[in-house]
Parts: C-alpha cells; sequence; structure tokens
C-alpha cells in the first residue's frame, strides 16, 4: 500500500510546469529494540556527557563546531548555518535530459514516486510526460531543496507513476579504478566454464522468492517469549 503524501510541488521543465505529490516507494521492514534498565524494564535515556567535565550538558548549552585539526573546533552558530542554507522551493528544476542507461547505478540513492496532482487540471501534462520520458528512454536531470539542503536526481518513467531518484553527486562516489585491482590471466577453457555455470543460474529477477530470514527469525523469537515460551 503507498504511503501518505510526504511533499506537494510541481516539475519545473522548459516553459512547463507540471503539480506533482511525492510519496515514499520502500519501506524500511526491521523490528525496533529499545535499551532498557535490566534491573527494573525501565527506558533508558541517553545523555551528552562533557568529555572535560564528565558530567550532563543541558540542551540550551549545546553547540555545533566544526573540526579544523585534532582536538580543535571552529563553533559555528545557528544564524551562520542559516545564512549557508539553501532556500526551500515547492519546485523540482529538470535541467536536462540523458540517456537511462548513462546513469551508473552507483549514483543512485533513495526512491520516490511522483504521481499527479489531480486536484490541478494540468493532471493531462503529467501523463504526456511520463509517456514521452518512455518513449524516448530518457531521465530527467533536476535539483531541487527541501528541509535546508540541497538535493540532486534522476526522473524517470515508471507505468503510470513517474520515479525520482535522489543522485549522489559526484565528489561522493568512489570509482572503481581506484581500488587498484590487476589484470589476471584466464584461458577460453576458463571463460567458458564460467559462462557456462552463469547461463545455468539464469533466471527471471523475482525478489519475492527471497525473504529476511534473520527477520523472520526476531519475529518468531518474540512471539514465543510473549507466550511465555522458554527460547532454547
Amino acid at each position: 500500500m503507498a504511503g501518505a503524501t510526504i511533499w506537494k510541488g510541481n516539475l519545473h521543465f522548459g516553459d512547463t510546469d507540471v503539480p506533482v505529490k511525492r510519496r515514499a516507494a520502500v519501506r524500511e521492514e526491521r523490528l525496533q529494540f529499545h535499551l532498557l534498565h535490566r534491573r527494573d524494564g525501565a527506558r533508558l535515556r541517553q545523555q551528552m556527557i562533557c568529555a572535560y567535565e564528565k558530567k550532563p550538558v543541558p540542551g540550551e548549552e549545546h553547540a555545533k563546531g566544526f573540526e579544523v585539526e585534532e582536538g580543535k573546533y571552529l563553533l559555528v552558530e545557528p544564524a551562520e548555518l542559516e545564512q549557508a542554507a539553501p532556500e526551500s522551493s515547492r519546485t523540482i528544476e529538470v535541467h536536462e535530459f540523458v540517456k537511462t542507461k548513462e546513469i551508473d547505478p552507483l549514483f543512485f540513492d533513495r526512491l520516490y514516486y511522483l504521481e499527479p496532482d489531480l486536484a490541478d487540471i494540468k493532471g493531462k501534462d503529467f501523463v504526456a510526460l511520463a509517456k514521452a520520458l518512455k518513449e524516448l528512454d530518457v531521465a530527467g536531470i533536476c535539483t531541487w531543496a527541501m528541509r535546508k539542503r540541497s538535493y540532486f536526481g534522476a526522473l524517470q518513467a515508471h507505468g503510470k507513476a513517474l520515479r525520482l531518484h535522489t543522485l549522489r553527486y559526484a565528489d561522493e562516489v568512489i570509482a572503481a579504478d581506484s581500488l587498484g585491482l590487476q589484470e589476471a590471466p584466464f584461458s577460453e577453457k576458463e571463460l567458458k566454464i564460467g559462462i557456462e555455470l552463469i547461463e545455468k543460474l539464469t533466471a527471471p529477477f523475482e525478489p519475492g522468492k527471497f525473504q529476511n530470514e534473520h527477520q523472520e527469525k526476531l519475529k518468531e523469537m518474540i512471539a514465543k517469549k510473549a507466550r511465555g515460551e522458554k527460547i532454547s
């Protein structure tokens, strides 16, 4: 089931604005555990301890600092951070279109769905854009700002919806060339054996065949403890 709308705004490219709504495309399915005091079962709270005075520091005395050298920090005031923060807007600016295959998956980060904001008569423009992206097999390279952060992303067609991938910036990606891997000699026979093995194991991609066994074991264990059963 689709999640709630987490953002509403416009896709802007050329002279066109397309009203859209954004929803999460994935969700984390992980059991959450809380840290408790074993003796009485009460929740434990984290405290910020001064490394020099060895005692808790109240929130009003907290400050942010940037480490300019080991053990030396430059204090940065909230007002100064506010000046550097990008201005949030309700616009995703599409700058250019590139062939989908040109985007290395290494750049992909988080994924969202975009759907037309049908409260607006321009919903038809959304459909036309999705069909054009699919027909040309291209992605729209776009930028936007929200919650005091700048984002860089790729817009792709996916059925009746659009996918919005946030992308990592170029300086965040580590090139495989930096690994310094050496060429290893191999024979045609070894290559043939490798190809035959891969062909034998080749199958359609069906992610539903694979389950998070660790998660399921945790759920089973918790259910048994809740029923009062002994865990061996």
